[in-house]
């Protein structure tokens, strides 16, 4: 007669065959079933090779293309999340649909590919296409979902060009580029080279463009001592300029224009209006044609020394200018050189070096010495407490299960399983395997006089007992030899 059940396993167990009204089976040992987890799918991508994709010249479609992976398989169809966003800055505006994609190959490992319509989905210049593949396995009630890395399709805004009417002319906006103080040095050496190769025009010309990058790269350090930019000052106001016929009326709203900042000033936006200046107010005047950011030890953080160099380089580099401008880039070179040092010595100014030096310990107050005073010494969190005495419910039962032979009564030494199962209900943490644990004590506790059953539970409680305390080891006693030399140390040391 056959037999049959089901049961759904949640977590690993053991069972026994149990058949009512009939003598129990031979042999009534446990038997296992160990319980497998289900991993959740793996997804990986094939296509594209990156997760940031740029459209190319004439491309039409994206194709796409996934590998899933499960332990126990794959569902059919997989969804393909898409999302373009479309806009710059704050209008960026997103639209989501979901695709549904049927994979190929076996329940364990599919594929999954798609060529998306660049066109159908309203792809155009500026926009991003995101897209990310969601999986299910066949689990049972609920099913696990793996989810792919998000892969991104953009479009490049033309920020390169600028169209102007219908002509379409483009200009090309380039980065700023400042030349290192080196390299105006190598191109005026370079330019004496060529001197007797060049026409005398041609020649200024290249000199003259030389100091420009001369002037831009001093323009550049003097920020750092709170230089402005070199613009046309502000006339002082004249009552005796002269006014032309016609013009009365545009006075006030020339008047108004001037009190207006200018493209090329700072940014001061959030200020309140100031006051219209006082006449004969010395403060008033230097408020109104001055500024604030002129006195360089305000707007810097450097030190003196520092900030004294820097001015030197900078004092170099006007004179480096002005030759190149005149087209002497063989006096400007003496200048340039001055200047590449100052300009070394200001980056070797921001390089801090600390000398080793030895821990200053506190005086020893003498005072106290020989006084037998205590006061001060240790804390009172510091006292000594007691060590907890191990366990020793563990170490005597494995002290029991040490005799694997019978004893003379014929019968091995018991054990207390008792005690053994509360000790391993009150620890479970610190079972690897407890059904092992329950398998043994089952198997010893029918049939106390197998051996092999007492080894396989002595086995499983020896990771489990306490290390002991390190002690100090007895040192071996001498041998022979050892020993006709300490008798000879003796016999010396009596007179």
């Amino acid at each position: 007669e056959d037999w049959r059940a089901s049961h759904v396993l949640t977590r690993s167990m053991l069972y026994r065959i149990v058949v009512d009204g009939a003598p129990a089976l031979q042999p009534r040992a446990l038997h296992r079933l160990d319980a497998i987890a289900d991993r959740p799918p793996q997804l990986s991508v094939i296509r594209p090779d990156r997760s940031l994709s740029l459209v190319t010249t004439g491309q039409r479609s994206w194709a796409l293309e996934f590998e899933g992976r499960d332990d126990y398989g794959l569902a059919a169809n997989a969804r393909l999340r898409i999302t373009l966003a479309q806009g710059s800055g704050e209008n960026i505006t997103f639209r989501e649909q979901t695709m549904t994609l049927r994979g190929t190959g076996a329940a364990n490992r599919r594929r999954y590919s798609q060529r998306l319509d660049l066109a159908a989905l309203g792809f155009a210049p500026g926009d991003d296409l995101i897209v990310q593949l969601a999986v299910d396995d066949n689990r049972s009630p609920a099913p696990q979902t793996a989810r792919s890395a998000s892969l991104i399709l953009r479009w490049p805004p033309e920020l390169d060009t600028e169209t102007t009417g219908l002509d379409g002319m483009v200009k090309k906006a380039l980065p700023a580029y400042f030349r290192s103080q080196r390299q105006i040095i190598i191109d005026a050496e370079a330019l004496l080279k060529q001197r007797r190769s060049l026409d005398a025009e041609l020649y200024v010309q290249r000199s003259d463009a030389i100091g420009v990058d001369q002037r831009l790269l001093r323009m550049r350090y003097g920020q750092f001592l709170g230089e402005e930019t070199e613009e046309a000052a502000k006339p002082l106001p004249t009552n005796d300029a002269p006014q032309e016929a016609g013009h009365t009326d545009e006075a006030q709203g020339d008047e108004a224009s001037a009190q207006r900042p200018t493209a090329d000033a700072h940014d001061h936006a959030g200020e309140a209006p100031a006051p219209p200046p006082a006449f004969g107010q010395d403060g008033a005047v230097l408020e109104e044609y001055g500024h604030t950011h002129d006195e360089a030890e305000a707007a810097t953080l450097l030190d003196p020394e520092t900030r004294t160099t820097l001015k030197a380089a900078l004092d170099q580099m006007w004179q480096s200018e002005l030759n190149l401008r005149q087209g002497h880039p063989e006096l400007a070179l003496p200048y340039a050189y001055r200047a590449l040092g100052f300009i070394k010595q200001v980056q070797q100014a921001s390089r801090i070096y600390l000398a080793r030096v030895g821990p200053e310990l506190p005086p020893i107050d003498e005072s106290r010495r020989l006084s037998g005073e205590r006061a001060g010494l240790a804390r009172g969190a510091d006292a000594l407490v007691p060590v907890t005495a191990a366990d020793a419910t563990l170490a005597g039962l494995w002290r029991a299960l040490e005799d694997t032979a019978p004893t003379r009564a014929g019968a091995a030494k018991a054990v207390d399983f008792t005690a053994l199962e509360r000790w391993l209900r009150n620890n479970p943490t610190q079972l690897a395997d407890p059904l092992a644990f329950v398998a043994a004590i089952d198997a010893l506790r029918a049939n106390p006089q197998c051996v092999s059953c007492r080894r396989e539970l002595r086995a499983l409680l020896w990771p489990l007992l306490p290390r002991p305390a390190a002690t100090v080891q007895r040192r071996y006693d001498a041998d022979a030899t050892g020993r006709r030399y300490l008798d000879a140390l003796k016999q010396e040391a009596v007179p």
